[in-house]
């Protein structure tokens, strides 16, 4: 016989067998139903401080499993609290599913708490699709739905929104037999081969540029370049599908203006898992190309592709494997080590130049990680230096706000990164200014005993911001918050910190974190020698 409960609480069970066995969220009056199911499942839930928090924890959680995260949040400002997370998670491509409370009529009723004018229409402007479930099979059909197209399109966020008299009526639960309907079907274009390797066979300055899309099947793609090695520029969320070593890589190094020259010296660039948006490129176009192909499974970027690319809608793993596979591609092209290395080594000097002192920072810091570590950043000059001169070992292991672009991504994206990794490595890297919008969640960090060491970049002030009204001829009267003394303030939230003043320093305090029984704030500032 069935087990009935009531529908908050077989929303959890169904979200168990779907694989969840974490939930991000904050319980409220109207969603305390979506409680009752979930020690039962077996799912284990993180208490954030705030919505944004507990979005961001998702966001982190999914990035590095590759499964979706979930949170769970009230009606009303619970939900708009998590539509910033819910707008990177949109922009970055992350599979996260957002089920809040609803009220059960809003148009004759007013002045109910938490009412809104049209809830589930102000989330759906952040995220993939918002919709309203009115019973408990339309819950279980949007959740199937979910995940669905996790497995098989785009993976960008959802939100699902039940109102609260159906979150207390006792509903059947799913019916297990609709599970099947998240097998993932991978589509290529039929035309994709063998037309992309005689083209590769006929180029003699062939270029490819890789995206975070690009990610998966980076096996079958190092084996590829092995033996015919073609040059290659990654996206920031690209970093690692190469091996750091290879020395045909120009890096993830896009953002460099004269990096459209040697897109221009191309005869055949082949752009796979990119939007090559305006935070790939920072300039209008990518340059002028002779040939181009762009490979994605998202129609909107090959229908944005530009007049004469050749558009093939296909996953990167099978046009990995697929070239791999191809036989005859060329061992050799026009293109020298030599001159690639000079390239980055001259990249390398004017971001040194732009951004004084942090490159040395970086490599410091990179040299005392264990191998494998996943590091979460936010938006501060130290992130942004990096991001173009720290080459990755492996794909997936820096997120970063690209997209949206919201400050205080770091630590609590790190935090549901920590959970999803127990006994990985994992670490934040975040500035004095993003830190002040979830210093809160440290507390989440230590409650749960997480060694998780946060790299707290210090310069004062929002310097990327006053760099840029200075250029502009702007008075930057608006860019200095008074600061806390953060090692006090972790240290009151239960934390252990440390202040270096050395790089020696320095690395040796983010050791001692790594094997710490909780978090550590460890205050850098520009002035560390």
């Amino acid at each position: 016989m069935s087990h009935t409960r009531p529908l908050g609480a077989q929303i959890s069970h169904m979200l168990k067998d779907r694989g969840v066995d974490v939930i991000f969220g904050i319980p409220g009056v109207h969603n305390q139903e979506m409680y009752r199911g979930i020690e039962e499942a077996g799912i284990t839930h993180v208490l954030a401080r705030h919505e944004q928090g507990a979005g961001f924890m998702a966001d982190g959680y999914a990035r590095a499993t590759g499964k979706p995260g979930v949170a769970y949040v009230i009606t009303g400002p619970g939900l708009t609290n998590i539509m910033t997370p819910m707008g990177q998670a949109y922009s970055d491509s992350v599979p996260m599913l957002v089920i809040s409370s609803c009220l059960d009529e809003t148009a004759a009723t007013k002045g109910q708490l938490h009412q809104m004018k049209d809830q589930r229409a102000a989330a759906e402007t952040v995220c993939d699709w918002s919709e309203e479930a009115r019973s408990a099979q339309a819950a279980y059909a949007l959740i199937n739905r979910a995940f669905m197209e996790f497995h098989t399109a785009r993976r960008r966020p959802k939100h699902i929104q039940v109102p609260i008299a159906q979150l207390e009526a006792v509903a059947s639960p799913h019916d297990p037999a609709d599970m099947g309907l998240c097998d993932g079907v991978q589509q290529m274009e039929p035309a994709l081969f063998p037309v992309l390797p005689q083209m590769i066979k006929e180029a003699r300055k062939p270029l490819l540029i890789l995206g975070g899309g690009a990610r998966d099947g980076h096996d079958d793609l190092r084996r590829l370049l092995a033996r015919c090695p073609i040059p290659v520029f990654t996206t920031y969320a690209g970093r690692g599908i190469v091996a750091p070593e290879y020395p045909y890589l120009f890096g993830s190094t896009l953002a460099r203006p004269d990096s459209a020259a040697i897109v221009a010296e191309a005869d055949l660039v082949i752009a796979i898992g990119t939007e090559l948006a305006e935070v790939d490129l920072w300039r209008a176009h990518l340059g002028d190309t002779q040939r181009m192909v762009r490979i994605d499974v998202d129609p909107a970027v090959l229908a944005a592709s530009g007049r004469g690319a050749t558009r093939f809608k296909a996953a990167a793993h099978t046009v990995f494997r697929g070239l791999d596979a191809a036989a005859d591609l060329p061992m050799s092209f026009d293109w020298t080590p030599a001159q690639i290395a000079a390239t980055r080594d001259r990249w390398r000097a004017e971001i040194d130049a732009e951004r004084p002192g942090i490159i040395p920072v970086c490599d410091a810091l990179r040299a005392c990680l264990p191998e494998g570590t996943m590091i979460y950043s936010d938006m501060t000059q130290f992130a942004y230096t990096a991001k173009e001169v720290w080459d990755m070992d492996a794909p997936g292991h820096w997120h970063h706000p690209t997209g949206f672009g919201t400050l205080g991504y770091a630590t609590p994206a790190a935090i549901g990164g920590a959970v999803a990794r127990k006994g990985l490595p994992t670490m934040a890297i975040i500035g004095d200014y993003g830190f002040h919008y979830t210093m809160a969640e440290l507390g989440v960090a230590v409650e749960l005993g997480l060694p998780l060491p946060i790299i707290l970049w210090d310069n004062g002030k929002l310097k990327e911001i006053e760099d840029s009204m200075v250029r502009a001829q702007i008075a930057p009267n608006a860019v200095v918050a008074r600061n806390p003394d953060f090692c006090k303030l972790a240290e009151a939230l239960g934390a252990y910190s440390a202040a270096p003043r050395t790089l020696a320093a320095m690395q040796d305090a983010v050791r001692a974190a790594f094997e710490a029984d909780g978090p550590t704030l460890i205050h850098v500032t520009p002035d560390i020698i």
